[in-house]
């Protein structure tokens, strides 16, 4: 793995599906296990041996910054940059993008943990011909996710709407190399997948998939959030939290 890789966690969504429960605080940072939940996601992809990170608000981005600042020393180095207006999640990962020089440009939706080794993603992007790898979730009912349409070598051929049964689903981790970022339209807002991927499918930038049947979790809506508990307790060592 090339050393010189940025973590991108888009957490400026407005969160609607969740809006009236958690009135306060954007969505990736809803309490988890004693943690804002966006800490998860720093640890799993700190374990991929990543430790700079730009985090891309919005809503409510005061109380985003003030939580990340007040988040355990962990030897990782986030930095926050915020929309003046809603931007999409492709507009929130250029801006984030400016932010930061690296080679590697890891892109994720904080609100979302998938636990994949990424050995495959990196193995993958040593190919001088592959721009970028989407992870991919295989799971037996893809009906709350978008899906992914892939050829025989997993080249990513473009993006499905939610629909039932088994599939390959969006886990909404992106991992590019840094020059794709030109590449992306300028208009905005600019949404990833409907907007960023086809673009660069269009003009003929190769882009992977590296398949993976880790557990997943995303909160976005109040039952995933009401199992989000459970499901990092069984992952990660948590952290016994003290009052002060």
């Amino acid at each position: 793995m090339s050393p010189r890789v940025c973590g991108i966690l888009l957490a400026g969504g407005a969160g609607t599906r969740l809006r009236s429960l958690y009135p306060d605080v954007p969505k990736p940072f809803i309490e988890v296990a004693g943690r804002p939940f966006i800490h998860w996601v720093l640890r799993q992809f700190a374990a991929q041996g990543i430790e700079d990170f730009v985090v891309s608000l919005g809503h409510l981005a005061d109380v985003a910054e003030r939580l990340l600042d007040e988040r355990p020393v962990d030897g990782l180095h986030v930095r926050t940059v915020r929309e003046q207006k809603p931007l999409g999640t492709g507009g929130a990962a250029r801006l984030a993008a400016a932010s930061c020089d690296h080679d590697y440009l890891a892109i994720a939706n904080a609100d979302s943990l998938v636990l994949a080794d990424w050995h495959g993603i990196w193995s993958r992007l040593q190919d001088p011909a592959v721009a970028g790898v989407v992870l991919a979730v295989e799971v037996d009912d893809a009906s709350r996710f978008g899906q992914l349409d892939v050829d025989a070598q997993d080249r990513l051929l473009g993006f499905h709407e939610k629909q039932p049964g088994a599939g390959l689903i969006n886990a909404g981790v992106y991992v590019l190399k840094r020059h794709v970022i030109a590449r992306f339209p300028k208009s905005s807002p600019l949404s990833l997948e409907q907007d960023v991927f086809p673009a660069l499918l269009a003009a003929g930038i190769h882009i992977e998939v590296e398949r993976t049947r880790a557990e997943f979790l995303d909160i976005g809506t109040p039952d995933t959030v009401r199992v989000a508990a459970r499901f990092v307790k069984r992952h990660f060592a948590v952290e016994v939290i003290r009052d002060h």
